[in-house]
């Protein structure tokens, strides 16, 4: 069962990952997108507040199945654990949180634009 967990808690790290870089090109998962980066947010500063900046609930879920799995020394984050098992190398994780960063700060301006400027420009 904890290799099913693993499995599924990777999967759904990944889908949610890639629907946060993605999900605003779409009309049609523009308003869910905005939904889920709001959601990121408020996990990743508000909870992060009482466990950690950047704090991630699956991430959290997915690290106690690790343990219980044997796995020790994990990252704080899901995106350095994925990047280091991709490459076979040990990333800087200053460097992932940048970039995932970034990222996340480019993916919050596309949404804003979509969702709320776009609409308007458009029906004027």
């Amino acid at each position: 069962m904890l290799h099913f967990l693993d499995i599924l808690y990777t999967i759904l790290h990944i889908v949610l990952i890639g629907f946060n870089l993605v999900g605003w090109i779409w009309a049609g998962t523009r308003r869910v997108h905005f939904i889920s980066l709001l959601a990121t947010v408020v996990f990743w500063y508000v909870a992060g507040y009482w466990y950690g900046w950047g704090y991630c609930p699956l991430t959290d879920w997915q690290w106690q199945v690790k343990y219980e799995l044997g796995e020790r020394n994990l990252p704080s984050s899901f995106v350095k654990y994925i990047a280091d098992k991709i490459t076979g190398g040990d990333i800087n994780a200053d460097l992932v949180d940048g970039v995932t960063f970034g990222l996340f700060m480019l993916v919050i301006v596309l949404s804003v634009y979509v969702n709320f400027f776009r609409k308007r420009a458009s029906s004027g």
